[in-house]
């Protein structure tokens, strides 16, 4: 049986840039098909997704994660080629060892070890496995979820294994996200001659005031486990390219993250109120990623903080911070999520590493929680 260490080798030699999967879920599903897993495809679009099961009963404990990475920016930056991993004093070097071929290693082998030490343990294991998590994340596992509700095939418990540790491995569990709600306000002006104001109407100095209180609001003010949604604008744009023309429109590329203390619609509602409030003339289109959720302690957080407590002797802290995950898609079934990884210093940066120690420490500790749940 491979180690942990190896097999995360062998997936960072699959360069699966998303949404390729390059041959990465092959893989897996070879080396868990000998622990008496079936596999389903279910591919929509250009993106591969895998559906590995053991057992019909319940409860149904579920890993999920992806295969998909994003790309390696300039190759010529990296200390050794992203696509070949390499070991350098202790410490594996490859895009993807970290987010998250590191975890689906150490998960995958230490199922395989569970398997073999407790083949008659309850319930079900399965793997949620998607190669469309970096990239639009439309049909990816929110469709493979679509599949399994429509069927009834209902997760109990799930882990994924997106790098939610900070300073040392276990020392942060993602218990829940805020919710993501992302908009394209375009501000409709006149154009016109620098020179003659008087003729035209500058979108960006009707947009100034409005985009300053918006900046200022307080939406919420969080609570014991979410911090307080926030706002920011990430792009503004406008312009011909010529310095003497004033602009027709302006368009405002914003984001929320907000908490469990507002809805989407709350948001939105704001928002055109105070566009209204400024008598703006505008456009705007909404995009929600996701909502906010939340896993509070039961028996996967129970589990998942004694067997990181019994492996590394630390205490984790349960936080909601960070960006979203998939784990958005599968929590409104009713399943309890929790994200539990690598540390994430070097993610998407150039010289993606994870520590070899804590690959084989992450596989104890995903061992463990099953161990717990299904015995």
């Amino acid at each position: 049986m491979l180690t942990t260490l190896e097999l995360t080798q062998q997936l960072i030699a699959h360069d699966s840039v998303t949404p390729d999967d390059k041959g990465c879920q092959t893989l897996l599903s070879h080396y868990l098909q000998a622990a008496s897993f079936r596999a389903e495809q279910l591919n929509f679009e250009d993106v591969q997704n895998i559906w590995l099961r053991r057992g019909k009963q319940s409860p149904l404990f579920c890993f999920a994660g992806h295969t998909d990475v994003v790309p390696s920016g300039p190759i010529e930056q990296w200390t050794s080629d992203p696509f070949k991993p390499e070991i350098r004093d202790g410490v594996l070097y490859g895009r993807g060892t970290a987010d998250m071929k590191g975890s689906i290693a150490a998960m995958a082998v230490a199922v395989r070890r569970f398997v073999t030490d407790y083949p008659n343990h309850k319930g079900s294991i399965a793997f949620l496995i998607t190669s469309d998590e970096e990239g639009p994340a439309q049909n990816g596992t929110v469709r493979v979820i679509e599949t399994l509700e429509q069927r009834q095939e209902k997760i109990d418990w799930c882990l994924v294994g997106e790098p939610s540790s900070s300073e040392q491995l276990g020392d942060i569990i993602k218990n829940g996200r805020r919710g993501s709600l992302g908009g394209v306000l375009t501000i409709l002006g006149k154009q016109g001659h620098v020179a003659y104001p008087h003729l035209a109407s500058n979108p960006i100095h009707l947009a100034t005031p409005m985009l300053a209180e918006l900046t200022q609001m307080q939406w919420d003010e969080g609570n014991a486990f979410f911090p307080p949604t926030t706002f920011q604008i990430s792009n503004i744009n406008a312009g011909t390219g010529a310095t003497n023309v004033i602009p027709g429109s302006a368009e405002v590329v914003f984001n929320f993250r907000f908490s469990t203390e507002v809805t989407a619609d709350e948001l939105k509602r704001q928002v055109v109120s105070l566009l209204k409030k400024h008598h703006l003339n505008y456009q705007l289109q909404w995009h929600l990623s996701g909502e906010p959720f939340l896993t509070p302690e039961g028996e996967l957080v129970a589990a998942a903080v004694d067997a990181i407590k019994k492996v590394t002797g630390r205490s984790p802290e349960l936080s909601t911070s960070g960006g979203t995950s998939d784990g958005r898609f599968i929590a409104p079934t009713g399943a309890q999520v929790l994200e539990l990884g690598p540390i994430n210093a070097t993610i998407h940066q150039v010289n993606e590493c994870v520590n070899v120690r804590d690959l084989n420490t992450l596989e104890q500790i995903y061992y463990e929680i099953v161990r717990q749940l299904l015995t």
